[in-house]
């Protein structure tokens, strides 16, 4: 019997759940937007984006999601026939890598796998290898979504400083920016990129690139931007629609708008910081509970390395596969698949999943996700260790 009717979670690492005030905020009719209160909406939308960033830097509003959003970081600061160096950790650096290759740019990668994060040591020899700086900009993900890694972006700042190399330092923290501490100014950071739909709260359709002054010096010198990539107006606007490049996203805006207020002047940034914390440690402990009598891990061994957002796991033997099928369409809970794990239609790659605790998520949606993949592990028969719920139980009881 199907227990899935009434409102479903979505557990996945963005759309992320968005709260009611949030949607309903969009819930209106659309505004003048040539000028008045959408030139006051943009302006505070602005102010607050730099605000979440913890950094004084330009910011430009694209309608895009965050694949659109690396586009635009990449066309800013490259021409075509510059150099970078990507720092892959799964699958998200890999496609920001290849969308570099695909515009022009010829990458360098430097490979860390899908279980451990940026050797700082490794991209402080590789810039100093680079004797004539040919490398424009390193790239890489402060969070990859895929492998739940993280990154210590200060320690690959202080490497590139190390090196004395005058790249330019990007940073992808779509899924991060409003989860775990991102500090743009004070990490050295010259260009991010960021989205709506994941620690933002709002629907997918936002896509967000801050930049330096420094990050901006470059792209003067930088051809691959066309009229709509182009930064320069949406940073700069001398007219409402140049934020936008043309009519402005107006019922996102409000939606935004709203989940500003509730991050900035409502939680806080360090309350909203530790809050997921707690949330992912609470996952964690079910799993590493779960696999003390199953096929059953985490995907980074270290905590430390561990993002706060999302959580990638293996279920031996396709179980990851069978218990997100059976969360679905038993529970109403929909876990997120792996990505990048092991090759697209091989056994392997129904051995993985993603939890999401990112966004407008709080300790009784963490724990009833646990609860009903408990469930399911049981209803499946796949082998799994005891006091799992337990465990997280005692987590939120920590706060």
């Amino acid at each position: 019997m199907s227990l899935s009717q009434g409102r479903p979670y979505l557990a996945i690492p963005g759309p992320s759940t968005m709260p009611d005030r949030v949607l309903s905020a969009m819930h209106r009719p659309a505004p003048n937007i040539y000028e008045g209160d959408i030139e006051l909406l943009a302006a505070r939308i602005a102010d607050g984006l730099r605000r979440v960033a913890l950094s004084t830097s330009h910011v430009a509003i694209y309608i895009a999601n965050g694949h659109g959003a690396w586009e635009a970081s990449l066309a800013n600061i490259f021409s075509r026939g510059d150099k970078a160096l990507a720092l892959i950790t799964g699958r998200f650096g890999d496609i920001w890598a290849l969308s570099a290759a695909a515009m022009g740019v010829e990458v360098e990668r430097l490979e860390f796998g899908i279980k451990a994060s940026v050797d700082p040591d490794r991209v402080e020899a590789a810039l100093r290898a680079d004797t004539g700086h040919e490398i424009k900009a390193v790239l890489l993900t402060h969070v990859d979504t895929a492998s739940s890694l993280r990154n210590d972006i200060a320690a690959v700042r202080a490497a590139i400083n190390a090196a004395g190399h005058p790249a330019l330092l990007m940073v992808d923290a779509i899924a991060s920016l409003g989860c775990d501490e991102f500090r743009m100014d004070d990490w050295g950071v010259d260009v991010m990129v960021a989205a709506s739909q994941k620690g933002l709260m709002v629907p997918p359709g936002l896509g967000f690139v801050w930049f330096s002054d420094k990050a901006n010096e470059a792209s003067k010198n930088a051809d691959l931007a066309s009229p709509y990539w182009n930064w320069q107006p949406r940073a700069f606007p001398e007219m409402v629609y140049q934020y936008f490049g043309g009519t402005s996203p107006t019922h996102h805006l409000f939606g935004l708008d709203e989940s500003l207020k509730m991050i900035l002047e409502e939680e806080g940034l360090p309350h909203i910081w530790a809050r997921h914390g707690t949330l992912a440690r609470t996952v964690w402990a079910a799993f590493e509970a779960w696999g003390q009598d199953g096929d059953i891990a985490l995907n980074v061994a270290n905590p430390a390395q561990r993002a706060h957002s999302v959580t990638a796991a293996r279920i031996g033997g396709g179980g990851a596969q069978r218990l997100r099928h059976w969360l679905e369409t038993e529970a109403g809970v929909t876990l997120g698949i792996g990505l990048g794990m092991a090759e697209p239609g091989t056994p392997e790659a129904n051995d993985f999943l993603r939890v999401a605790h990112m966004g407008h998520v709080n300790a009784h949606m963490t724990l009833g996700a646990l609860a009903t993949m408990e469930a399911g592990l049981q209803a499946l028969g796949i082998a799994h260790g005891g006091g799992a719920l337990a465990a997280a139980a005692a987590e939120v009881a920590k706060g």
